[in-house]
């Protein structure tokens, strides 16, 4: 039996407890010129039903002549193969470096006939975890993954990766050759100064310079493969990546550039004009590519903080004409999420949920924020929090750390077990729970979630400030161990705190009444008993809808209006 790292152990267990995140994700870009700070970010939510929240670590290591490092599809755990180890490999803490290095990711999938490959060895996720244990730049990270894919053979299908460095943000659009090829055709672009872009499972780099290295890099048979394969017969000019590899339909654009839309829609003006393409309403020009479709960067109208950031990925369409609180699914308490399926019938016509950034089956999601003035393991923060973005709590873990939180461990419960101390379980024993009367009570754990957040952002520059001197005056082992102590006991402490919310929900609304409160506290009467809870009952419109749909079923004989 080979003998397996711990790195390795750890990484193999990641996969297996968290298969399955393709297909449901959302990544957003903030370049430097676009940020109040001057840091890069980029955001990710993995979205699955089986995605149990953790946050992983991968230690630095030195390796010996010949070692090989085995390679398990991120999906599935299945064992592809083994690839030779660099002489040393970085610090990796979830999906961002020692040296700020953030990958993200969300599944496109493209022509279903480039979506497998006998003998392939890198998958998508294992892309994103080789990668950021050998690479230091988003440049590099490009060169090392487009290699990988080269020299072992691409496993997914077509995929979308947002990279970022303190000075660059990049996405790479990549699908596989299919069977008899190796490999993989792909584009990467850099997101222009003072924009941001954005990603949800659908390609989005159409047309992309062919002479502008500096900020375009390509596979040098990105055109040709498709002219050879009957797809393409244009200019090589007019052709577009999205269009040709993984052409938009309904849901494309209904279920992922719809997300991408409503992101951009909370901090660029102009949006209203992409609505219907929000939609599924697609249009068709020259080459029968769709003509109305997202562009992909917009200028924000103000530059953004990362809590700006945080709410693009607290999204259910609110103010639009897709938002999930207003039509008669949310239900009496404006509940902003539907059971899937994603699709449903009545009387054989077809029907659909909508697909919002914030979801109810988000394992973990991320802002990635990387900054340029601090030393690679102070500056680079990944704000991490597991569950539904739009009820979750960002908690940040400095890139630099040594040291899991015991909340967020691998192996402190999975989706079948429940454990006390797990960050996953006590944020889904609040969210579900306000499911039962979301409008109510989300405004109870906006309240908590916005305390806690508010706090991190702020002690923040002094966390900064003392990690930089220890690094400069004792060096980097003691600023790592001052900021892992911190990320380490701030997880650790919300997740507590969560727990308490919890418990004060569960006081405050059971069985369908509302505790009275005084001052921050539930009130008792003199002889120390609860008073009266209030029985607010249902929204009108909802008991019109009851009407409406059982006509007199409900009806008080002799009642009032009678």
């Amino acid at each position: 039996m080979k003998k397996i790292s711990l790195a390795g152990l750890i990484l193999f267990v990641f996969i297996l407890a968290n298969y399955r995140i393709s297909n449901g994700c959302t990544n957003f870009l903030i370049t430097k010129g676009a940020s109040v700070t001057g840091s890069t970010m980029i955001t990710y939510a993995a979205d699955s039903h089986t995605l149990y929240g953790e946050l992983y670590f991968q230690p630095a290591q030195d390796h010996p002549a010949g070692a090989m490092r085995d390679i398990y599809e991120w999906d599935t755990g299945k064992f592809l193969g083994q690839i030779p180890q660099p002489a040393h490999t970085y610090s990796v803490i979830g999906n961002m470096n020692e040296f700020q290095l953030a990958i993200g990711e969300t599944t496109f999938g493209g022509r279903s006939e480039l979506s497998s490959q006998t003998g392939a060895i890198m998958d998508y996720g294992s892309l994103i975890y080789v990668t950021l244990q050998r690479a230091k730049t988003a440049r590099e990270a490009i060169e090392v993954m487009t290699n990988l894919v080269d020299e072992f053979g691409y496993y997914s299908s077509g995929e979308s990766f947002s990279i970022a460095d303190p000075e660059e943000v990049w996405i790479l659009e990549l699908i596989g050759k299919g069977e008899g090829e190796k490999g993989a055709v792909w584009v990467a672009v850099k997101v222009p100064e003072g924009y941001i872009s954005g990603h949800a499972n659908q390609a989005r780099i159409t047309t992309f310079p062919l002479s502008d290295k500096e900020n375009c890099v390509y596979s040098d048979d990105v055109i040709s493969f498709a002219r050879e394969k009957g797809w393409y017969n244009g200019t090589n000019k007019d052709f577009s990546f999205s269009d040709v590899y993984a052409p938009v339909d309904f849901g494309a654009a209904r279920f992922c550039d719809a997300r991408v839309w409503a992101g951009f829609n909370k901090v660029a003006k102009g949006m209203e004009q992409y609505v219907g393409y929000a939609k599924g309403l697609i249009e068709h020009g020259e080459n029968n590519f769709a003509s109305n479709r997202l562009p992909l960067w917009v200028k924000p109208e103000k530059k953004l903080s990362v809590q700006d950031v945080m709410e693009m990925m607290r999204d259910h369409f609110e103010g639009t004409e897709l938002d999930m609180t207003q039509d008669i699914g949310a239900g009496p308490y404006q509940l902003p999420y539907r059971w899937r399926g994603l699709t449903w019938e009545v009387d054989s016509t077809e029907y659909c949920n909508e697909r919002a950034i914030s979801t109810q089956q988000t394992g973990f999601s991320f802002v990635a924020e990387c900054r340029d003035w601090l030393p690679d393991p102070v500056g680079g923060i990944l704000w991490f929090g597991v569950d539904d973005a739009y009820s979750t709590c960002y908690v940040p873990m400095y890139c630099g750390i040594t040291e899991i939180p015991e909340c967020f461990a691998v192996g402190n419960g999975d989706m079948l077990t429940y454990s006390e101390t797990s960050a996953f379980w006590a944020f889904n024993w609040v969210s579900n729970f306000a499911y039962l009367r979301y409008s109510d009570m989300i405004t109870d754990v906006q309240k908590v979630q916005n305390q806690l957040e508010n706090k991190f952002v702020s002690f923040v520059p002094a966390i900064d400030k003392a990690a930089t001197d220890l690094f400069h005056s004792e060096g980097e082992t003691q600023a790592r161990k001052f900021i892992t102590e911190y990320s380490v006991n701030e997880a650790n402490n919300m997740t507590q705190r969560w727990k308490e919310l919890g418990q004060y929900l569960l006081v405050k609304y059971m069985d369908g009444n509302i505790k009275r409160e005084k001052d921050g506290k539930f009130e008792r009467t003199e002889t120390g008993l609860p008073p009266g809870p209030l029985h607010p009952g249902y929204p009108e419109w909802w008991y019109k809808a009851i009407v409406n749909s059982t006509g007199e079923h409900f009806k008080v004989i002799g009642g009032a209006g009678h």
